[in-house]
């Protein structure tokens, strides 16, 4: 295995529904503390670190507008559950010896710092781990566009997505038992063939600021230290 770090700085993209691990509903304080076991390992290694956690294991805004709500009041709830998780996760991080802030696009001054783009690259410069809450505080955008837009901002060598599922697939592998694995795939491709990697935006940005994107699964420990090292886990997508 090769242990020579190839990513200096990343962005972490971690699904709502990967902090519920087992559960059907909310966080599994053992999940969340793996992960941030998982994140010290990089970090003590020199790896600056920016993280966008999602929000769909407390509630989903465009799950809510198919059943009638409001499309933004909905988005906006959901926004607010990526700030729970935020605050988890940086209780986790903080309680294993990690620094970390949590930078808010929605401003709620007495639980996070508001984001502001300079301040984040200072806080990156100070050896802090950065939480990114909110989204990109607009409706009508995911997390994973959050997760890119961070990525490019902060000038990120890599956005990282960890999943439960090992790669990118042709089809979803739980349903499909056929299903192939890509171990390289283009943004072109992932595009073409509608492949539910990330959204349509999230995918469009990273092609445009050409930024590599490696998708993998977090359930097994060691991963992510394998990923930024430039070790073959999961699925590399980029243009080839």
């Amino acid at each position: 295995m090769k242990t020579t770090i190839v990513y200096k700085r990343i962005l972490l993209k971690i699904s709502g529904e990967a902090l519920m691990g087992k559960l059907s509903y909310g966080i599994d304080p053992q999940v969340v503390s793996a992960t941030a076991k998982e994140i010290k390992t990089i970090f003590r290694k020199g790896i600056q670190v920016g993280i966008v956690v999602g929000g769909g294991n407390i509630f989903r805004g465009l799950s809510a507008s198919a059943e009638g709500m409001d499309r933004t009041v909905a988005d906006h709830m959901g926004m607010l559950a990526t700030v729970i998780n935020a605050l988890a996760m940086h209780d986790a991080l903080e309680a294993v010896g990690v620094p970390t802030r949590v930078l808010s696009a929605l401003e709620m001054r007495a639980i996070a710092e508001p984001f502001i783009h300079k301040r984040a690259l200072r806080h990156l410069e100070k050896g802090r781990v950065i939480i990114f809450a909110g989204g990109t505080g607009n409706p009508f955008f995911t997390t994973d566009t959050a997760a890119a837009l961070r990525a490019v901002e902060i000038k990120a060598d890599v956005l990282l997505k960890a999943t439960k599922v090992d790669g990118v697939y042709s089809s979803d592998p739980v349903k499909n038992a056929d299903a192939k694995k890509f171990a390289h795939i283009s943004y072109t491709e992932v595009l073409t063939k509608n492949l539910k990697v990330m959204d349509a935006t999230a995918i469009s940005i990273c092609r445009d600021n050409n930024l590599p994107l490696v998708v993998f699964s977090m359930l097994k420990s060691g991963n992510l230290q394998k990923v930024v090292c430039g070790n073959k886990t999961g699925t590399f997508v980029g243009e080839k």
